[in-house]
């Protein structure tokens, strides 16, 4: 009896429980993506126009040197503004809202300026050691690594365009530097609107969390991709390119979401509870985890699909002529 049981029981694919026809509204997703990045490409525009930059760069591009402070007694602004002037610095304060932490930033100071400084603000009152912070980056450092970022960028961008052409097609290749543009994009106009609002200025984490998330991004295309090309030597007689692409996203949406979820889980705590230093470069980390999986089933594989059908009425049009 178990084993008729067993033999009557019908084991579903995975693709017939859940189906999503993507294709069938293709030009819905595209128009989505582009409608939502509109604000984000604004606010990338603004800060070019306030900033010179897409977001506002922090010390390690621009050179500088930061300087925070803690207090037993609250301070008065004014008077730590005239006391650094009249060192020579000239600085961008910042205070807690009980105004016992300080944060200095300024231009370029070196080792012995740095030490007179600290020790006129330690007329104010006593400052706490273990929570006082310094950084310096000279400015040719700072210069030199804001190339090497725009570089390493580049770079990258290219070897994936390189990578997938001679794996794939040449569309293929394109339609993942879109949708990776696109994910770029998002991240990018996250911090840009951070910066506007809240001033948070980029370090070397939001050049990580770009990387990361643009290798993160073409991988989960690939997968499709990879699943698209099998398909293609699989396909049943009367299936076109579109059916064989919505049946590829419907086979790998559920290993897409899964590790997407994982990702989220894994960096959600960092946002919440990894402190100031880390807080922005995480939070965008995590909207590009979110918009790469996006990019990956609702528009890598529908650009192949739509650069595909121009192609064949440019070629239709011109046999036609």
């Amino acid at each position: 009896m178990a084993n008729e049981s067993i033999s009557n029981t019908t084991i579903k694919d995975p693709e017939e429980q859940f189906h999503m026809d993507v294709m069938g509204k293709k030009a819905f997703w595209l128009w989505l993506s582009v409608a939502y990045m509109v604000p984000f490409t604004i606010a990338i525009i603004m800060s070019f126009q306030q900033f010179g930059a897409p977001v506002k760069l922090g010390l390690d591009f621009t050179g500088g040197t930061l300087m925070q402070a803690s207090f037993s007694e609250p301070l008065a602004i004014e008077k730590v503004r005239s006391i650094l002037e009249d060192k020579g610095v000239h600085p961008h304060l910042q205070t807690s809202t009980d105004n016992k932490t300080l944060m200095i930033r300024s231009q370029y100071l070196d080792k012995n300026k740095s030490t007179e400084v600290k020790a006129a603000l330690g007329t104010l009152g006593t400052i706490d050691e273990k929570s006082f912070r310094l950084e310096s980056v000279g400015p040719t450092i700072g210069a030199e690594l804001l190339k090497n970022a725009g570089m390493a960028m580049g770079f990258g961008t290219l070897g994936l365009l390189l990578y997938i052409t001679l794996r794939y097609q040449l569309d293929f290749a394109i339609s993942s530097i879109i949708a990776m543009l696109h994910d770029g994009v998002v991240m990018l106009g996250t911090f840009s609107i951070l910066s506007l609002t809240v001033g948070a200025e980029a370090d070397g984490m939001l050049v990580v969390a770009l990387l990361t998330i643009m290798g993160f991004s073409i991988h989960d295309k690939i997968v499709i991709y990879d699943r698209i090309r099998e398909n293609l030597k699989l396909a049943k007689k009367g299936d076109t390119f579109d059916d064989v692409a919505n049946r590829s996203i419907n086979q790998t949406l559920a290993r897409s979401i899964n590790i997407s979820l994982t990702l989220v889980l894994t960096l959600l705590p960092l946002v919440l509870m990894g402190g100031a230093t880390i807080f922005y470069s995480t939070l965008v980390m995590l909207l590009g985890v979110i918009s790469g999986t996006y990019s990956s089933i609702f528009n890598a594989a529908p650009l192949v699909v739509v650069m595909r059908e121009w192609s064949r009425k440019k070629s239709t049009s011109t046999a036609a002529a």
